[in-house]
């Protein structure tokens, strides 16, 4: 009886702290199947919500704000594999837009909000700096994921917290089970 109630205790505790990651990184995150981002001009959506159907993976909309149909943006075929799927539009005037991403089975991926500032300061260099031309292929793979979101010091003061506490509770399960049994 004793065993199974640590048991469905330390179930509990899992599945809470597997949970919480979802639960911090919000709403969008959570309910969006959709990641837009924004570089100078350029607007760009990535998921992992679609499945190819008849050659195609979707479509993407770029839509102002006096635009609410899918059909009145600026549309883009998404490209991919079945891991990842991506559109991009460049040229993009700077204000406020509404992504909305549509799966060829006609499923909604997500629908997200941008803001495009404009155009990005051109980088400049002296005559006695060289710079080298070829661009990584993947971008940083830093392996502990602080390259692809910055966590604020709240989510990473929870997750240090969580790890923590199963560090100690760690270790007073095994004190505990040390011990000589007793009557």
């Amino acid at each position: 009886m004793r065993n199974s109630r640590l048991l469905l205790r330390s179930g509990l505790t899992l599945a809470a702290a597997a949970a919480l990651p979802t639960w911090l990184a919000g709403p969008s995150a959570a309910l969006s199947g959709i990641s837009v981002s924004t570089t100078g001009t350029t607007v760009s959506v990535v998921t992992s919500a679609c499945t190819q159907s008849g050659g195609t993976w979707g479509n993407a909309s770029l839509l102002n704000s006096g635009q609410t149909a899918f059909a009145q943006g600026r549309q883009a075929a998404l490209a991919g594999t079945t891991v990842s799927q991506s559109a991009a539009w460049s040229s993009v005037s700077p204000g406020t837009y509404t992504v909305v991403v549509v799966c060829s089975n006609g499923g909604t991926a997500g629908t997200q909000s941008v803001i495009v500032s404009g155009t990005a300061a051109a980088p400049t260099t002296s005559s006695t700096t060289t710079t080298s031309s070829a661009a990584p292929s993947r971008g940083v793979m830093g392996g502990l994921g602080g390259a692809a979101r910055d966590y604020g010091p709240l989510t990473l003061g929870i997750g240090a917290a969580l790890v923590g506490s199963g560090v100690i509770a760690t270790g007073w399960y095994l004190r505990k089970r040390s011990k000589p049994y007793r009557l």
